[in-house]
């Protein structure tokens, strides 16, 4: 069996990031799904992501096979929720997934799954109990993964990117 974890993404692991995006993009669009099919998540949010050691890594033996953000704090797109709440209000101390991505390599052998399932591993560990995950209306496919980690639905967010577009907002609160 081949060993599986995630790590904390180092710069030199930002070409495999890239790349990891750029295929979710383009799985997006063809399955008509209007997310992450503009600029965001660009290069340099990826590379921010990184130095801020925000980014984590799916290791599968010595490959990359996806990738994630782990938030800390006040995610200023959560503080207006519609058609619900959150838990603990919206500024709790809270922690934040975003940018979940698997390499088409990969696809199909749940690891989006596991991966969430060691973000949330993370999170508990660096104290944070409250989290937080957000994906687009249409993506079926992430709302499965994240409702098949526990997370339960709060309502819509709005993403800050310039479109204002609705996202469907998750919370999950480990003990």
């Amino acid at each position: 069996m081949t060993v599986s974890y995630l790590r904390l993404a180092t710069p030199e692991d930002l070409p495999a990031i890239t790349g990891i995006i750029e295929e979710a993009k383009a799985y997006l669009k063809e399955q008509g799904i209007d997310q992450w099919q503009g600029a965001y998540p660009a290069a340099n949010h990826l590379e921010q992501d990184i130095k801020d050691e925000l980014t984590y890594v799916l290791m599968v033996g010595d490959e990359i096979a996806g990738t994630a953000a782990l938030w800390l704090g006040i995610d200023p797109m959560y503080l207006h929720i519609e058609g619900g709440e959150w838990i603990n209000g919206p500024e709790a101390r809270y922690s934040a997934i975003h940018r979940v991505a698997v390499s088409s390599k990969f696809r199909g052998q749940r690891l989006s799954e596991k991966m969430i399932s060691g973000l949330l591993t993370i999170a508990r560990s660096l104290g944070y109990k409250d989290v937080r995950v957000d994906t687009h209306p249409e993506n079926k496919g992430m709302q499965h993964v994240i409702t098949s980690n526990g997370f339960d639905y709060k309502g819509i967010i709005h993403m800050e990117d310039g479109d204002n577009s609705e996202r469907y907002a998750y919370q999950i609160i480990l003990k």
